[in-house]
């Protein structure tokens, strides 16, 4: 989305990217983001939770408008759970046949950027 977030900013269009996924927004380095501590695939919130659902978007839309600097990701504070035991089961959304004996099957993340290529690189730097 940071890439797509990219080619609407130079349209003129502003935008806010929601993320649960904070190394790979970095990486595509989008003009704003807010971060939420939640399962990939459940960005915007719990299943049937419109409250939860509301306070979510209405935190990132207020930390969003106080971003000056472009390629800022704000931490909106924003938890699937106090409990971190959500994150055992992890994948690509909350045990959707895809997660392995061993618990959490994503990569690990690192905190420098990998592209695919070198093409992917540089956009991802403009």
């Amino acid at each position: 989305m940071g890439l797509v977030a990219r080619a609407l900013e130079e349209t003129g269009i502003s935008t806010l990217v929601l993320t649960a996924a904070h190394s790979i927004t970095k990486a595509a380095n989008p003009p704003r983001a807010t971060y939420v501590d939640m399962p990939l695939g459940y960005t915007a919130g719990k299943p049937h939770d419109q409250e939860f659902q509301k306070q979510l978007l209405r935190s990132a839309l207020t930390l969003g408008t106080s971003i000056e600097s472009p390629g800022t990701i704000v931490d909106t504070g924003i938890k699937w759970s106090e409990d971190p035991s959500w994150k055992d089961k992890a994948s690509s959304g909350l045990n959707n046949g895809v997660v392995s004996a061993e618990g959490d099957t994503r990569s690990e993340r690192v905190d420098v950027p990998q592209y695919q290529s070198e093409e992917d690189r540089q956009a991802a730097e403009n």
